[in-house]
Order: C-alpha cells, then structure tokens, then sequence
C-alpha cells in the first residue's frame, strides 16, 4: 500500500479553529507507511485541511498506476480528483468515507440530487466499507448490494493509552491531587472543541438540575479548548457553582490520565457527529458514556441501561435525565468491563480485516 497525502500539516503542526490552538500530532503518523505528500509545509504548501489541494494528484497516480484506490470521501477536492482519476482509468474503488444522515435537515431538493448522486457513485465503487451501524443503512437505503458491504469500524488505536487497570489506580489518584479534584467526587468529562456545536455549554445547566445529593458529589472536568471556555466557565462560578477543572487542549499522549480521573464521558452535541471518536477512548478506559442522538456511534456502543444514556440534542432537562440515571451507577461492578468489552471489536485490526477483506474481493485475478 502507498498513501498520497494532500499535506503534512496534521505532522508540521497547525492551528485548528475550532479548537483555538496550534498542535502537531505527538504520535507517529507515517512510520512504516510508504508515502508522498503533494504539498509540505515547509515549501510553503497547505497548511490546514481547508487548504489542500489536487495539484499533482494525477500525476501521482499515474506513476503509481495502483490496482485499485482507497478513498476517504467525496467532499474534499482532493478526494473528487481520486475519485474522478480512478473512473476515467477504470481502476476499482474501495470506499471508506464518513456517511451518515443522523439528524442532518435538507431541502428535499438537495435530498434528491444529494442521493441520486451518491447512488451513482456507490454503484461505480467495487466495494464500500461501513464504518458502524448508521454508514451501513447509509449505504443500503441507496440500493447497495450486501455483497459490496464490508465492515471496517470507526476506531483509535489503542496502543497509544494506558488503559489498563494498574494504570488507572495510579494516573486517577495523581491526577485529581494534580486538579484538586475530591477523591469521592463522581467526574463528569468532556473531551473535545469547546463549541456550541458539541452541546458543551448544556452541561453545567444539566448538573443543577440533578438531585441536591448528586449533584453536590459532581465535579466537571473539560479537556480542550474552543470559544465558550469563558463563558461555561462563568456558568459553572455562578449562584450554588458547580465546581470545575479546565485542563485545556491536550495531546494524545497525556490522555490517559484525564480518562481514568472520570467516571463518565458526556457529548451531547446539537449537531451531527459523524462518530465521535472520544467514544471509543473513553470506553477504552472503562468509562460509560451519555450522547446525544446525533452522535453516530450510539447505537454501536453507547447503549441505554448498558454502556450508557442517550438524550435529546439541545435539551439540558433530558441531559439531566441522563446524567442521573448514569451517576447512579457510578461505581457498579462490571461496568468498566463491559464498556471495554463493547468498543472491543470497533479496533484497528478489525477495520484493517475489513479493508483485506474488500480487497480480496475485488482485486485483479
């Protein structure tokens, strides 16, 4: 396999707006991976995602003259001129893009055209890989056969946390005394871009409206950056304040020790969330969750009464819902257990199985 990267702005480091901070990756992006990028950085190339471009793209391509092409999406421009290159060629399509229609309100104009041209592109594609439940009936509401359906999960990679037991006896304990966090709080996380979009300002209203016993215990700890620090924080310090510990943008490597200092993860984002990845670290490391429903991965791995809750997008009373129904089980035996023995299967190795799989299929004879 041979990756064409549109940029190595993720590996130079960038400023995401979103996030309002400046990062580079501190893992290993490339190692073992044979790979071109179109632009650097340092040459004065693309220097966020917004950025890329498909100059170069097919003559890359041709120089590589694949078998057959991976593609992550339609929307970019970079990924039209894979697509585009691959059709005029009749080099087959593996596709692996993010699909789903969660909570997503058009026109039924744009519906129409929207689905007569994804069903004109998935029936060009050889094989299409689905990433969880909601990418699957994504592609089978648009008349993909079973026989081009493979699963390759949405999924982290594991082996950059420390997720282990020993671990979390360890990093929990020197993490709180870090934040001054109570020993017997119960620690409500959020791990993302401080927005509107992902609900985050709803939390600190949902506390209040647990019960006085509850929510005297809460503490509420946000991990990353974004425009409404400042005022979900003036949120929290108002009138009975819900105490809170803002741990700013972290990178990969530190995330352990916030995940093990929870005992929950929150994402009640408004809008849609194609998965939502800080799912599946936090059940990594034992946590149950509470989403929204326009969190993609819910009815894969958060589930009601089991791994965790689900409440209305926008609705702080129907967050609180869920809030109380989960820290009452803060603490139950098994629950960690079953957390990790959900996001189990959505793994690196299982979405490599399915992406060998496809290939198989339709590979050249």
């Amino acid at each position: 396999m041979h990756v064409v990267y549109g940029g190595d702005f993720s590996v130079a480091g960038y400023k995401d707006k979103e996030f309002g901070a400046s990062f580079a990756w501190d893992t290993d992006l490339l190692g073992g991976v044979s790979h071109d990028f179109l632009s650097r950085v340092s040459e004065g190339g693309a220097g966020n995602y917004d950025e890329v471009k498909a100059d170069g793209l097919d003559a890359a391509l041709d120089a590589l003259a694949p078998q057959a092409l991976l593609s992550l999406g339609y929307t970019h421009p970079l990924d039209r001129a894979g697509l585009r290159w691959a059709s005029k060629r009749r080099v087959p399509v593996l596709f692996r893009g993010e699909t789903s229609d969660v909570a997503r309100r058009r026109h039924w104009l744009k519906r129409l055209l929207r689905d007569t041209s994804l069903r004109l592109l998935y029936r060009r594609c050889a094989a299409l890989l689905y990433l969880g439940h909601h990418s699957r009936e994504h592609y089978r509401q648009r008349g993909v056969p079973e026989s081009k359906l493979f699963f390759s999960p949405y999924c982290i990679d594991a082996s950059t946390f420390q997720s282990d037991a020993a671990s979390r006896d360890s990093l929990r304990r020197a993490t709180r005394e870090r934040f001054g966090i109570r020993e017997d709080a119960v620690v409500v996380l959020f791990s993302g871009k401080l927005s509107e979009r992902k609900g985050v300002d709803l939390i600190p209203h949902a506390v209040r409206k647990l019960p006085a016993s509850m929510r005297d215990r809460v503490h509420l700890l946000f991990l990353g950056d974004g425009a409404l620090r400042e005022s979900v924080q003036r949120e929290c310090e108002q009138e009975s304040g819900v105490p809170v510990t803002f741990a700013g943008f972290q990178n990969q490597s530190a995330l352990s020790a916030f995940y093990h200092a929870a005992d929950l993860l929150a994402l009640p984002s408004r809008a849609e969330e194609t998965w939502g990845l800080v799912v599946n670290e936090a059940m990594l490391h034992g946590l149950p969750c509470i989403v929204s429903t326009t969190v993609g991965s819910q009815p894969d791995l958060v589930i009601p009464g089991e791994t965790g809750e689900v409440c209305a997008p926008g609705d702080a009373e129907d967050l609180a819902r869920a809030l109380t129904a989960l820290v009452a089980r803060v603490g139950d035996a098994g629950l960690a257990d079953v957390c990790r023995a959900r996001v189990e299967k959505y793994s690196v190795a299982q979405a490599a199985a399915g992406l060998q799989a496809a290939w198989q299929a339709v590979r050249p004879a």
